[in-house]
């Protein structure tokens, strides 16, 4: 591989148990999301692609989720790392605040990105904004990502919207948001 050659990356945040049913704060659908992710993570490894997974573990004192030493921080089997994949430990919504994000995506020459994960309204925002800002060129994977219902001014807004609006915001400006079948579509040109 030339040393110049700026690779694509597929970046996996937060798809933990305690997302899922029975977890801590399950999202709508995590299952669907994490497949989506689960077959990206199989066409970087077979075209031999790095692969950057983000796990979240909370230190917040007030914290009810992703707790220390709690199964929930565990990843979910379908995208869970293989030896040699950069693991990723965070602590905010924003995957690269205080980690090494930026320093190993800089190490393998990485310029583009694959995001898949959760939550859409924060962990996903906020690292594809950060991203963008660093200079990476974003590529979200609308149905490999997913929420949860939010509540504002005594109503409720369903997570279908939240995911809606998160994304159309994101795209454009900040990533090219598409859906799964049209990565699948484009894979020579993305990846």
């Amino acid at each position: 591989m030339e040393s110049s050659k700026k690779l694509t990356g597929l970046l996996i945040i937060d798809i933990q148990k305690d997302y899922f049913e029975g977890g801590r704060m399950p999202l709508v659908e995590p299952l669907a999301a994490s497949e989506i992710a689960g077959e990206l993570l199989r066409l970087f490894r077979l075209r031999n692609m790095p692969v950057f997974h983000v796990h979240h573990v909370s230190t917040r004192s007030n914290a009810s989720f992703f707790l220390p030493g709690t199964d929930g921080i565990i990843p979910d089997p379908l995208v869970a790392p293989a030896e040699g994949e950069e693991v990723i430990i965070k602590h905010h919504p924003n995957s690269f605040l205080d980690t090494e994000l930026n320093k190993k995506l800089t190490e393998h020459n990485v310029k583009n990105l694959i995001i898949v994960g959760m939550m859409t309204h924060m962990c996903i925002d906020s690292t594809t904004r950060a991203a963008s800002d660093l200079g990476f060129n974003c590529n979200v994977i609308y149905d490999g990502c997913t929420t949860r219902d939010l509540a504002v001014a005594d109503h409720t807004i369903s997570s279908n919207n939240v995911h809606d609006a998160f994304m159309a915001a994101l795209d454009g400006t900040f990533a090219k948001v598409m859906k799964f079948s049209e990565f699948l579509m484009n894979i020579d040109e993305l990846m």
